[in-house]
């Protein structure tokens, strides 16, 4: 079974297959950072319990619930709300290379959903006090900046951290198919953050070598 997307209804009918559901929370924004550049809008991800920067979902079991049903109940746990997700948010199902600690074959259903600035502030204020997963397997609800300043700053430095999975192609994919950037904006900070990782793996191997210098003399 080879790595590819697929319409949910070949999805939902491998067997022998787990399937997780996430979704992106979106809204437009006036709002501009600094009172000058436009932030136009707010995409919600989070930091998870391993480090990596992923969406809110998780695991669902299509044989006891469906798949939309399955990540509301995740997102309960996440965000601290019942956030209802229909079949016109799904945006696409794709097959994810099986793990070798499990024979199964995992599928990833990715959805998107618009709401309205106060509702993505709702959702940021009941996933730091009310989520029951707030400080366990979420550390905590980050925004994406799809800005660029004049040193680089903003979606090229964010796109340059750590994802879980497909996430950061989820995020690029999702935010062209909605307009959010344009293609332009994003070549141009997906280039700059190439570099960043190039310096970024510079400065993990200078701390490398410094940490075994440091070693050998205790």
């Amino acid at each position: 079974m080879a790595s590819g997307q697929l319409s949910r209804a070949e999805a939902l009918a491998c067997s022998g297959c787990r399937h997780a559901c996430h979704v992106m929370l979106y809204a437009d924004t006036k709002a501009q950072l600094f009172g000058r550049i436009p932030i136009k809008h707010i995409i919600l991800m989070q930091m998870r319990f391993d480090g990596l920067l992923g969406f809110p979902g998780g695991l669902v079991n299509p044989s006891k619930e469906t798949l939309e049903s399955g990540l509301t109940r995740e997102l309960s746990e996440e965000l601290g709300l019942a956030l209802p997700i229909s079949v016109e948010d799904h945006v696409d199902s794709c097959f994810a290379p099986a793990s070798s600690s499990s024979s199964s074959h995992l599928i990833t259903h990715f959805y998107v959903k618009k709401m309205d600035e106060e509702q993505i502030r709702e959702v940021e204020r009941a996933a730091a006090s009310t989520a029951t997963d707030h400080g366990l397997e979420v550390l905590g609800m980050i925004r994406v900046p799809l800005y660029t300043t004049k040193g680089g700053g903003g979606l090229a430095s964010f796109l340059s951290h750590s994802f879980i999975g497909s996430a950061r192609s989820q995020l690029v994919d999702a935010m062209l198919r909605f307009n959010l950037v344009t293609p332009g904006e994003l070549h141009k900070a997906l280039t700059h953050s190439l570099k960043t990782h190039a310096h970024t793996k510079q400065d993990l191997e200078a701390a490398l070598a410094l940490m075994e210098e440091r070693r050998k003399r205790f």
